[in-house]
């Protein structure tokens, strides 16, 4: 993929959620929201500070990640369908990553 963010954005792919809720039923495709989760595909070098210091970002490709229900703009490249958001508009990483950034 040929896409950099610049700055504080990032470029996220939306994960899917499941077809089914935990009781058995099949959700139909025009009942489900689109999921506020994502993985993080390509991160920018970060903000920079009114001294011109740049502050490293939070997140990394790869990180899977919890959204705001309206955050980002929505893009498609090379066919796919992916989300540019700023860093500020990321609630919070699932996962071992997280329990390793608490380490």
């Amino acid at each position: 993929m040929a896409f950099t963010p610049l700055h504080d954005r990032v470029l996220v792919r939306r994960v899917e959620s499941d077809a089914k809720t935990k009781g058995g039923l099949i959700i139909p495709d025009t009942a489900k929201e689109k999921p506020a989760e994502g993985e993080v595909i390509a991160v920018g070098e970060g903000a920079r500070k009114d001294s011109g210091e740049l502050i490293a970002p939070s997140v990394k490709s790869g990180d899977r990640i919890l959204f705001g229900k309206w955050s980002g703009t929505e893009v498609t490249i090379d066919g796919e369908e992916l989300l540019i958001m700023k860093e500020s508009d990321i609630l919070g990483i699932i996962g071992d990553a997280a329990a390793a950034k608490a380490a």
